[in-house]
């Protein structure tokens, strides 16, 4: 299923129900910062949530990868909590390891990685809070 979701609710909804594992990359271990906030909210909700920061070793003694493709399992949804020009690289990363989507935060917007991106198949969220949409769209995730 791959798509432009910020045209299409139903279809970000349906990534959000659907999706088991989420690469947070960006994931800072300082429990102030939003990427911090924004993943602790996706394991509350129920999904794998794997750090990827290469600056950091370990977040609460659970050991951080890399990069996406150093992510043990398949990632349904790669959550990018980095400056926008760092996107292009993190959506070849995403790319490479055959991730499903990549979702971008606030701010975070490189039109030609949305491109690329869905070109390669991707699904793609641009400048949109995983959290808020979660909420918004009111999902309800499958077994839970």
């Amino acid at each position: 299923m791959t798509h432009d979701l910020n045209h299409d609710d139903h279809a970000m909804a349906a990534w959000l129900r659907q999706a088991r594992t989420i690469a947070v990359v960006g994931h800072s271990d300082n429990p102030e910062r939003t990427s911090y906030q924004i993943a602790q909210f996706l394991r509350r909700a129920g999904y794998t949530v794997y750090a990827v920061n290469p600056a950091v070793t370990h977040i609460e003694g659970v050991p951080t990868c890399a990069s996406v493709q150093a992510v043990p399992e398949k990632v349904d949804i790669v959550n990018v909590f980095r400056r926008s020009e760092h996107l292009a690289a993190v959506v070849e990363d995403a790319i490479a390891a055959g991730a499903g989507a990549v979702w971008t935060q606030l701010d975070v917007i490189d039109e030609a990685a949305r491109q690329r991106a869905l070109a390669a198949g991707l699904a793609v969220a641009m400048d949109r809070c995983i959290k808020v949409e979660y909420v918004r769209l009111g999902v309800q995730r499958e077994g839970v």
